[in-house]
Order: structure tokens, then C-alpha cells, then sequence
């Protein structure tokens, strides 16, 4: 597949891309019921984009109705009629991959370059579930006297519920497989990052997806809340905070009706003496600070030093992180962008400060705001904080932003130990030349993702998920598809 633009647009021309509404249901964009509008800014330099209408409760039950209905007809479909108006989807995304790239950008700030190699892996899911959907088989029980068989079915309508810092890999692990799976889905983005959801919805109706099957409906608590308690909803799938996690589990619990809940982390990055270094010093800086300016619930934000390296990597850390180039997320050279909104930048000035005050840790750099030409903006500089106090709150609850804590160890068990000493089982990260090594931490480590001497990434075919307070199902690969459908028997007598 090829885009018909071979190089990403700039700020002036993304702006022209927005899209006429934020609300997407019934296979077109639509005034919302209440009436309620939202001014969004650039995270970039504070200034509006516009003004786009947000859903309400009104707007939620138009689209799970809506949704009901066109589930029942895709489910008419034969498994490779819906295989092929999936590959279609994925082509047509991929042909506007930049035009989504610079609007995601414009909403939440990632660096354009970012933004581009993020969309398209984005749509990597989109082709790699379209090809499950002539390919969901069922099972056969050994049942003496009987044909007893197993066969997965949709749950309906999934209700879909995704955060702001990443709206369009926040979509990519949650639509195509519910649609694959033979499910209607209507999506709630953040109110904060409210216009890129819709226009992949737009693209996918304009390739051929039956209308009403993928609905956008953008709002805040109570839109969630409303979506959440909407009975034609069947499965709620959420990503985001453990805050908002408790209320819909509650309501969930309330309708007994299932959920997968992608939640925060507080990821451990362990760099052991037999590691390549200084490699993994600067990976482990790019992953924890820059990437996405660190607003990633999966991020590596703990790193865990032993004594013998502790410090070459601080002074590898300081070169790196200071090398970072944080700028307009449309500039070339741009490797770190703002935080996503006026909320969250103040929200991490304060950690910066509280910090200061508590002597949680030693700053190495950054610590503050960017000034001069960036002041308009959310820009903060990259910030690592050395001697962290492992019980310290620095260390156990998640930032969100571009902080990083160093923490030395002795051994690998204290170094397992303190990884796993956390509330949240999300990732974890080996740095290690030892392949023995390199498996024992991976087993012993309390998370649901772990990768060895290699960046982040969320490939579609594996499955992703985390433990404890970090959430739990799955999604990606087989599994991820599976959580998506309802097993049911039939017992027929022979």
C-alpha cells in the first residue's frame, strides 16, 4: 500500500484537514442532541483549533440503537465478505495515514514524526484483524453419545472507551478486532483528544463499512458513564486511569456485563552490569522521556541501575535526555513535543514540586517548564530524578509525563524485588546479555508485558495486557479477539 502524500504536512495545512463535528454516528458526522460545544486548544502553543460539539446521553442511545441494528446485518455477511470490507478499511486508512497523523497531532501535540509511524502502526492492526475474520473456528467436545460442540459468538455492541495520549492506537486495539469479531462498536474518545476517532470512522464508512457500525461519540465522565450503563451495551472495553476504572467496573458489576481494562503503570526498566550499556541507557531514556513525552501507561518510568554501571548510566542519561530536542510538534527536528493539555502540564509541575519539597529524589536534569519562544505551550523539559527512595511516591505512583526515576540495586533479587514491590503489573523491561538472566527476570517479574534489551512496541498478532492494578484481558493477537466474543455450547443428543 502506498499514501498519496510522501511526506508529512505542516501545521497550517493540518488545520485545514479538521474535521466539520466530533460526533460520527450512523455513518456521518451529526450535530449532538444537547447542544453542548467544546473549545479545543493546540497543546502546541494554546491557541483554538475550534469548536466541535461532544456527545451526551441522548447522542449514546442513538448510536447504540443504531449500532444494534447494523451489528444484526454485518452478522448477515459471510466471513469473507466481512474479511474483505476490513482489508478494504485498512487500504483507505493507509492511503490518509498522514492526513490522520497531522490531525492526532494537532489534538494531543506528538511530534508529527511520531504521530506518522504511530497511525501507521495503527492501521498494521486494522489489516492484521481483518484477516481473522474468516478464520474464528469453534471446538468440539469428546461428549460420549452426543455431537457437543463450541461455537464464539459477538457480544453485540461493545462499548469502547480510549484516553488522549495516543487516540489513534487507542482506537487500532480496540475497533478492528471487535468489528473482525462480528461486533458493532461505539467508541467514546477523550474529550481531550476528540477529532482523529471520527475521521477514522468517516474513512472506514467511505470504504465500505455498513453505517452505524462504527460510531464516535467524544465527552467526558458522564458520556462514559452513560455509554457504560447503556443496556444494549454488551462488553465495555476501557483504557485509561484506575480512577474512572473503579467507577465503570462498579457499573459493570452493576449490569454483569464483562470488561477488559487496559489501565496505568508504574513499568520497571532493569539494567544489569552484563548489559550493552550505554545502549541501554539511551533507550531506556527515549522510552521513559521522549516518547510521547512520556504520557504512556506502559513506559518504562522506574529504572533500576545495578551499583557497578549506576554511574555510566547516569551519565548517559544526563547526555541523552539533555539532547533532546523539544520544539513545536510540527518542527523537522523535533524529537519531544508537549503534554497533551494546560491540565496535565500544570498536574506535572506540581509532582515537580512536591518532589522538590519531600526530597524524594536528586534531580539530574530538567525539572521544569520551557520558556522563551515554547512558553505559549505545554512544553516541559525532560527530567530525571537519581537516588529515588523506592517507597518513596515518586517511585510508586505514575507521573505521566516525561519523569524518569533511577534507583540503584545490589542483585538481581533485590532488583526483582523492587520491580515487583509496585501496585501495578502493566511492562517490564531486561537489559541483559545473558539469555539465562534474561528469562529468569522475565518469569519472576509481576507484569503482563515484558520486553529484553529492545523499545516498546504493540505489535498486533501478541497479546497485551496487565496484571494486578494495571488491569486485566487481553488485547492483541488470537487472545485479544477472543475477549471479544462469548463461547457457547450445543448439546445435541445422537
Amino acid at each position: 500500500m502506498t499514501s498519496a502524500r510522501t511526506v508529512p504536512v505542516d501545521e497550517t495545512t493540518a488545520r485545514g484537514m479538521l474535521p466539520p463535528a466530533a460526533v460520527y454516528i450512523d455513518g456521518e458526522f451529526v450535530p449532538n442532541a444537547t447542544g453542548e460545544l467544546h473549545e479545543h486548544l493546540h497543546p502546541g502553543d494554546g491557541t483554538p483549533l475550534g469548536t466541535w460539539n461532544l456527545a451526551g446521553a441522548a447522542d449514546i442511545d442513538r448510536a447504540v440503537v443504531l449500532a444494534q441494528v447494523a451489528q444484526k446485518q454485518w452478522m448477515r455477511l459471510t466471513p469473507a465478505q466481512r474479511r474483505d470490507i476490513l482489508t478494504d478499511v485498512a487500504s483507505a486508512l493507509h492511503e490518509r495515514h498522514l492526513e490522520l497523523a497531522a490531525v492526532g497531532t494537532l489534538e494531543m501535540g506528538m511530534p508529527i514524526r511520531t504521530s506518522v509511524l504511530g497511525t501507521l502502526g495503527a492501521i498494521e492492526w486494522f489489516s492484521y484483524y481483518a484477516g481473522w475474520a474468516d478464520k474464528i473456528e469453534g471446538l468440539v467436545a469428546p461428549v460420549p453419545g452426543t455431537h457437543d460442540y463450541g461455537v464464539y459468538q459477538p457480544y453485540g455492541v461493545v462499548g469502547g472507551i480510549i484516553p488522549w495520549n495516543g487516540p489513534a492506537l487507542g482506537l487500532a486495539v480496540k475497533v478492528p478486532a471487535a468489528l473482525a469479531a462480528g461486533n458493532a462498536i461505539v467508541l467514546k474518545p477523550s474529550d481531550f483528544a476528540p477529532l482523529s476517532s471520527g475521521m477514522f470512522a468517516r474513512i472506514a464508512t467511505e470504504a465500505g463499512l455498513p453505517p452505524g457500525l462504527f460510531n464516535v461519540v467524544p465527552g467526558g465522565p458522564d458520556t462514559g458513564q452513560a455509554l457504560c450503563r447503556h443496556p444494549g451495551v454488551g462488553l465495555i472495553s476501557f483504557t485509561g486511569g484506575n480512577v474512572a476504572a473503579r467507577s465503570i467496573g462498579a457499573v459493570a458489576a452493576e449490569r454483569q456485563v464483562p470488561t477488559v481494562f487496559e489501565l496505568g503503570g508504574k513499568s520497571a526498566s532493569l539494567i544489569f552490569d552484563d548489559a550493552d550499556v550505554p545502549r541501554a541507557a539511551k533507550l531506556a531514556a527515549i522510552l521513559a522521556v521522549a516518547q510521547n513525552s512520556g504520557q504512556g501507561c506502559f513506559l518504562p518510568t522506574r529504572l533500576l541501575v545495578q551499583r557497578g554501571v549506576y554511574d555510566q548510566v547516569l551519565e548517559t542519561l544526563n547526555k541523552t535526555a539533555s539532547g533532546f530536542t523539544v520544539g513545536r510538534p510540527f518542527g523537522e527536528q523535533t524529537t519531544m513535543g508537549p503534554v497533551a493539555n494546560r491540565q496535565s502540564f500544570e498536574r506535572i509541575l506540581g509532582i515537580m514540586a512536591r518532589i522538590a519539597s519531600d526530597h524524594d529524589g536528586s534531580l539530574l536534569t530538567g525539572g521544569e517548564a520551557v520558556g522563551g519562544d515554547l512558553a505559549d505551550g505545554y512544553y516541559l523539559r525532560p527530567t530525571v530524578y537519581y537516588d529515588v527512595d523506592p517507597a518513596s511516591r515518586l517511585a510508586r505512583e505514575e507521573v505521566f509525563g516525561p519523569v524518569l526515576s533511577v534507583i540503584p540495586f545490589d542483585d538481581e533479587e533485590q532488583a526483582v524485588a523492587i520491580a515487583n514491590d509496585n501496585d501495578f503489573g502493566l511492562a517490564g523491561y531486561v537489559w541483559t546479555e545473558s539469555l539465562r538472566r534474561a528469562h529468569r527476570v522475565a518469569a519472576a517479574l509481576d507484569a503482563g508485558y515484558v520486553s529484553v534489551n529492545s523499545l516498546a512496541g504493540l505489535p498486533p498478532a501478541a497479546p497485551f495486557g496487565g496484571w494486578k492494578a494495571s488491569g486485566h484481558g487481553k488485547e492483541g493477537g488470537r487472545e485479544g479477539l477472543l475477549e471479544l466474543m462469548r463461547l457457547k455450547n450445543v448439546h445435541i443428543a445422537l
